[in-house]
């Protein structure tokens, strides 16, 4: 046990933990399964932008999707509710995921963007407010990479963004994402959707969490037809990967260019 992490929860909480376990895997996340003296288990987070998740989390939660309630949190540890999950998403779960997203989608921003920048290890995610959608795909969500990825990848990008107002709707309603939805931050549990965790959030095309989850995941199509996005959907995807890839080539490494260049390639770039 960290005698640093179990102060700080004592200090945030008022109650000593009797045993801290970090869950596995989480390369990024980094979370903690705490058990406190009277039994009471809750997770526990540490890092320097855990508190801008916190509030990430809140604004989540006022949506009314399922989300883990934060029970405290400051700028370098958060502490929320354990939820169960005893399966990843699949069968019944994906309806339950839609309707979850509908809740979360329907609550709206003024324009795209967070309040804060936020961050993902070493990467910065820029979200600087823009009134143009095709703009902030284009300088907080492709471009931001190129000082950081191989000069030749860095100019498809390069070629590939002006092209963006062409490609994407100009004024999608700026609804609020999770950011980094994949199964992995997916919590399922007795075949329905127990919470949404790890949330990269932001406000943006919801479009962005579906291509999100197409990474690493396979949604039926019975999933997007319940989103009834509007037509063009599935041909914007490669573009909403993207980001999804590059994070993966600067967290991860070169084995994820592939990726980035496959749907790149799908638009002649």
């Amino acid at each position: 046990m960290s005698d640093t992490l179990a102060d700080a929860i004592e200090r945030l909480v008022g109650k000593r933990p009797a045993d801290i376990r970090r869950f596995p895997g989480g390369d990024i996340s980094g979370a903690s399964l705490v058990t406190l003296a009277d039994g009471e288990t809750i997770v526990a987070k540490s890092g320097p932008v855990v508190g801008i998740e916190a509030r990430m989390l809140e604004a989540m939660a006022q949506s009314g999707a399922p989300t883990p309630e934060v029970i405290a949190a400051d700028d370098e540890v958060m502490l929320i509710e354990h939820l169960p999950s005893d399966a990843g998403p699949s069968g019944g779960a994906w309806a339950s995921l839609a309707e979850a997203l509908g809740q979360l989608h329907a609550e709206t921003g003024d324009t795209y963007g967070w309040p804060e920048d936020y961050a993902l290890r070493h990467v910065t995610i820029e979200n600087a407010a823009c009134d143009s959608w095709p703009q902030f795909w284009a300088e907080r969500r492709l471009l931001c990479h190129a000082p950081h990825i191989p000069a030749a990848l860095a100019r498809r990008l390069e070629a590939l963004a002006p092209k963006l107002p062409d490609m994407l709707p100009g004024s999608p309603k700026p609804s609020l994402l999770h950011g980094d939805l994949w199964g992995g931050n997916i919590l399922v549990s007795g075949g329905g959707i127990s919470g949404l965790i790890d949330p990269c959030a932001y406000y943006g095309d919801r479009e962005v969490d579906a291509a999100s989850l197409t990474v690493f995941d396979h949604p039926p199509g019975s999933f997007f037809a319940s989103l009834a996005f509007e037509p063009g959907w599935s041909e914007r995807q490669p573009i909403y990967r993207l980001w999804m890839w590059l994070l993966h080539v600067r967290l991860f490494g070169d084995g994820y260019r592939p990726a980035v260049e496959r749907e790149l390639e799908i638009f002649g770039f």
